[in-house]
């Protein structure tokens, strides 16, 4: 077979792939696990521009050193409190993708079509994979592009407004438009008569009309989720960029592709799945962008904010035994996780239990606090979820808020008309003292007033988080 090293390559791809998928799962295997990715990547591209189709080698060597070179520059500069956005903005890379390789396709099809017609041959593998097609296999191609199409477009458009609101450069209120719903059913409806017509016709239009309408369902599917809710955003719209790739996979027959769009694809959706239940909500509301609002009037909280000096917490940790802290965006915009290590160590050092409750939606973007933790050297046997930690705040003497909000809110529990209501927390305001570390009296990202704030048993640490801890430290042998 001319083409077996190239499959050879790609199904060695595949397992590394795999393996880089499923050493993600833990922190102790995530750094080799990285490495796979990377191994199978390399193989996989030089596999791609040695096989059918190769040429045009001066080009694919500049475009590999600008996408480099391009990637080096990002991954230096871009800090770990802005990883949510970029990652939100490379799912828009590959749905824009998606896009031009399914009218790409398209163009092909037509080309070929008119080859055949007049009887000539054709260059390039892809038109040559076209013109040895039969017409219903035709047909089928042009189902899977037009589907690749529309699940990049949505995914394009909803990752560009899922980076503006983590940007801050869009509100992060659930937005819609009047009609809400109505107006997503209609643009999938009018999808779904753009496809039979494309199939039918063969015309560029009704693809064009398919184009702009899920470019709008993903602009408005976004736009109506609450900021209380990205980090479910930015895993289920990695899902949608794993289904792209593989659409764009089927339409250009390459199996990788389809492999590993299957597998961003299955481990996004899973992953959503996981989060909407940690936040209970439910899985088609957060496909359909049906949740991010509140249902009435949320409940008024009563009370004031007391602060409290450094010295009152070094007091208070001096006399604990055992110290629970919950790490929020907010240590990672401080980049505080460094001086939150050294307190745990300066802690553990004498005696004291300390341990890390991590929400399964803390910051966001998933894992984002684990992988803080991990680059401060936290020890992993301390960092644990909350489904493992949870019962036992009524016996914590001190817990540590630093940076959160949603994640440790009671309202959750308490205010039935509240958008996170039924969602899962911390039930930190269990512990004996409750100190919170937080830059001023605000709402935060959400918008969302917590109770927690105003507890009896609660004291509001104000301050940049890296500075107070400083500050803490130096009371702290």
């Amino acid at each position: 077979m001319e083409n077996a090293f190239t499959i050879a390559a790609y199904v060695v791809a595949g397992v590394l792939f795999i393996l880089s998928l499923g050493g993600l799962s833990g922190q102790e295997s995530a750094k080799r696990a990285v490495w796979y990715g990377i191994v199978g990547m390399a193989l996989a591209v030089f596999a791609t521009l040695v096989g059918p189709g190769a040429g045009l080698w001066l080009l694919s060597l500049v475009l590999i050193a600008a996408g480099g070179i391009i990637g080096y520059y990002v991954a230096m500069r871009v800090q770990m409190t802005e990883m949510p956005q970029l990652v939100a903005a490379m799912h828009s890379l590959v749905g824009l993708a998606a896009v031009f390789v399914g009218f790409n396709a398209e163009m092909t099809i037509n080309l070929v079509e008119a080859a055949k017609a007049a009887g000539d041959t054709v260059e390039g593998a892809f038109a040559q994979l076209v013109y040895k097609k039969q017409p219903i296999e035709i047909s089928i191609l042009k189902v899977e592009l037009a589907l690749g199409i529309w699940i990049g477009a949505v995914t394009f458009t909803g990752s560009v407004i899922a980076y503006g609101k983590l940007a801050g450069k869009v509100t992060s209120a659930a937005t819609k438009l009047p009609g809400g719903h109505a107006l997503n059913a209609a643009a999938a409806l009018l999808s779904l008569v753009c496809l039979v017509w494309y199939l039918s016709s063969g015309a560029m239009i009704p693809l064009l009309i398919l184009t702009l309408a899920a470019l709008f369902i993903g602009y408005h599917l976004i736009m109506g989720i609450g900021g209380a809710d990205m980090p479910v955003v930015v895993s289920m719209l990695n899902s949608y960029s794993g289904w792209a790739a593989a659409a764009i996979g089927f339409s250009l027959g390459n199996d990788l592709l389809i492999v590993v769009g299957a597998l961003v694809g299955s481990s996004g959706a899973i992953l959503s799945y996981i989060m909407c239940k940690a936040m209970n909500r439910s899985f088609i509301s957060v496909i359909l962008g049906g949740f991010g609002g509140t249902a009435g009037p949320a409940m008024e909280v009563e009370g004031e904010q007391i602060a409290i000096e450094a010295d009152g917490v070094a007091t208070a940790l001096d006399e604990a035994d055992s110290i629970v802290i919950i790490p929020g965006y907010g240590m990672a915009v401080a980049q505080a996780q460094q001086n939150v290590a050294e307190l745990t160590r300066r802690l553990r050092a004498k005696g004291k239990e300390v341990r890390f409750a991590i929400h399964p939606v803390a910051g966001r973007l998933p894992g984002h606090m684990n992988v803080l933790l991990a680059e401060a050297k936290v020890p992993y046997d301390i960092v644990l979820e909350m489904d493992e930690i949870n019962d036992d705040f009524p016996d914590t003497d001190v817990a540590i808020v630093i940076g959160s909000n949603d994640i440790v809110n009671p309202a959750a529990q308490e205010d039935p008309n509240s958008p996170i209501a039924g969602m899962p927390v911390l039930e930190c305001w269990k512990a004996k003292q409750v100190f919170v570390s937080k830059r001023g009296q605000g709402t935060g990202y959400s918008g969302i007033e917590n109770p927690l704030f105003f507890k009896e048993n609660t004291r509001m640490f104000y301050g940049d988080a890296k500075a107070s801890l400083d500050k803490l430290l130096t009371m702290i042998d």
